[in-house]
């Protein structure tokens, strides 16, 4: 089986022979081919290219767009800074939607038409002119909590869960809409799976993420599954007290980062669903040894199952050692399909 095949099949409930290998890596990626991650995240060529050296040197199943959570606010008119080595970040004091008032005057985007999103969508169509149906191709969005905050101020976006709901489901109902045009574009550019980070999603508690938050994961899932796109949902944090309801959204499959248990995730979620995770990012792939990260992969296969990918919690960080990054590598490949 190839990356693509072997990813789909698992998604798909078929037999597989090994299980697939899916860490995210971003600035380590920039790393393997030398440039600055400023120029990672603004030139799609360079991505691809970082992209396709990281997954043919470690087997990696899948090829990544992810990179920074700034492109549909930025192209929206918020303002972000691009840095020379770092990831983008947002001008928190100066949000876009920081005047209620402006969300009336915002239009859905036309992805085409924008700088950054545009960026993404020619990553996808270069992945998919470079290496066709080899492995699963990535496409990437923002989650409704996660754009919510990107252009309203994440802390303001906390408050008006209690102060102004009204708002918020105005706030929600338009970035879930920027979310879905975006994840068509990326679709029809070529991308199989489409990745959905809403890492803020983690700060809110139960009775926000399924009152408030639920009923727009149900919406963006159903519209992915219409456009035949297979799923992926990224929340990094501490999940432990939504990992039930994450379940019931319909993801193909579910990122659960190191703060999170995975026996108590697998019960949670059941044993269908499929989930990523959980080598902790800095205390065993970065400053562990490979003998550490083969052993915690098999801990987390162990909690898992068969319904597992393999994984960082997290992105893996820029300083890993290439040492276990390789050891990550010839863990995937050691599970015969016996064991798979």
């Amino acid at each position: 089986m190839n990356g693509r095949e072997r990813v789909l099949a698992l998604i798909d409930g078929e037999q597989v022979d090994r299980i697939p290998l899916m860490p995210i890596t971003m600035m380590f990626a920039a790393d393997q081919i030398g440039v600055k991650y400023g120029q990672y995240v603004t030139d799609y060529r360079l991505l691809v290219e970082a992209q396709l050296r990281t997954a043919e040197r470690f087997d990696i199943d899948l090829v990544s767009t992810i990179s920074d959570p700034a492109r549909e606010a930025g192209d929206l008119g918020a303002k972000v800074r691009i840095f020379d080595d770092q990831p983008p970040a947002f001008v928190e004091s100066d949000a876009l939607i920081a005047d209620k008032a402006v969300l009336s005057t915002l239009k859905v985007p036309d992805p085409a038409s924008t700088r950054r999103m545009l960026d993404r969508i020619q990553a996808v169509a270069l992945f998919k002119e470079k290496i066709g149906n080899e492995r699963i191709i990535e496409g990437w969005i923002e989650g409704p909590c996660a754009l919510a905050a990107n252009v309203r101020g994440i802390n303001t976006l906390m408050l008006d869960f209690y102060d102004d709901p009204p708002f918020v489901d105005e706030l929600l109902t338009f970035v879930t809409e920027v979310a879905i045009a975006f994840a068509r574009a990326q679709r029809d550019a070529g991308a199989d799976l489409m990745g959905v980070g809403d890492a803020a999603a983690s700060l809110v508690g139960r009775p926000i993420f399924e009152k408030i938050l639920v009923p727009y994961h149900l919406k963006l899932v159903a519209a992915l599954r219409a456009m035949g796109l297979k799923t992926r949902s990224h929340i990094c944090g501490n999940t432990s007290k939504i990992c039930e309801a994450r379940a019931a959204l319909g993801y193909d499959i579910n990122d659960i980062d190191s703060l999170v248990s995975l026996e108590m995730a697998r019960e949670k979620m059941g044993p269908k669903a499929i989930i990523l995770g959980n080598i902790p990012t800095v205390a065993v792939m970065e400053r562990g040894n490979a003998e550490q990260v083969r052993a915690t992969a098999a801990e987390c296969y162990r909690a898992c199952g068969p319904n597992h990918i393999i994984s960082a919690g997290c992105e893996v960080p820029r300083s890993t050692p290439i040492e276990n990054m390789d050891a990550l590598r010839d863990y995937a490949r050691s599970l015969t399909p016996a064991l798979a």
